[in-house]
């Protein structure tokens, strides 16, 4: 059965190899299937500078293959959208703080799209949040995220108009973390428990966020 594991800068080292399969496979749907030329690399890694020690990954493996993951990152820090697409954000700041996160580079592998594996780690996602205090997550995604996530009993809020990103219209939007949330994708995940592993070593979120003064 899928698992979907959390590592952080402090367990790391116990996954080395799968990190490196992680990375591979991201390179290759986004740049691969995706065509988002500006991240392709000649090693064949998707790797930006937001893969740093503040990044925390949920990876769904499957007998030890990485079948999906994603990256959460602080948004008191310098994140994508505050660096790259705030323009996506209209007549607000850009929403930050130290129980928001940022999600990028979400994605299941080809010949898992039609199972289950998409919303156990949408499940993973929300009780990762859940558990470290987190009430929101942004990001920017294409539009036929919207109803996708609708499905999965996420509750969304657009935080600016459709614009156009690498040829698709994509949107910059606000994921609630809630236990109804999390309650409705399990029930479509077919989870009767958590799937979410938390190796030794992965440290708390909170603790791995930069402290700003007011």
């Amino acid at each position: 059965m899928t698992s979907i594991h959390i590592v952080t800068a402090e367990n790391r080292a116990g996954y080395e190899a799968i990190l490196d399969e992680y990375f591979r496979l991201r390179h290759e749907i986004f740049v691969g299937e995706r065509g988002w030329r500006d991240l392709e690399r000649p090693d064949g890694r998707d790797m930006d500078g937001y893969d740093n020690d503040r990044a925390t990954y949920l990876i769904a493996l499957d007998n030890g293959k990485v079948i999906g993951g994603l990256r959460l990152y602080p948004t008191l820090l310098p994140h994508m959208i505050s660096e790259s697409f705030a323009h996506l954000v209209r007549g607000r700041d850009v929403l930050s703080g130290p129980s928001i996160l940022e999600c990028t580079r979400y994605f299941i592998v080809k010949e898992r799209r039609t199972g289950r594996t998409d919303c156990r780690l949408l499940a993973a996602f929300q009780q990762f949040c859940l558990e470290e205090g987190i009430t929101e997550v942004t990001a920017v995604v294409e539009m036929w995220w919207l109803p996708r996530w609708q499905q999965a009993g996420f509750k969304v809020r657009p935080l600016g108009l459709p614009t156009m990103v690498e040829g698709q219209p994509c949107i910059a939007a606000a994921i609630q973390i809630s236990e109804d949330s999390l309650r409705h994708v399990s029930r479509l995940a077919g989870l009767r428990g958590s799937c979410l592993v938390r190796a030794a070593g992965a440290s708390a979120f909170a603790d791995r966020v930069p402290h700003v003064a007011a």
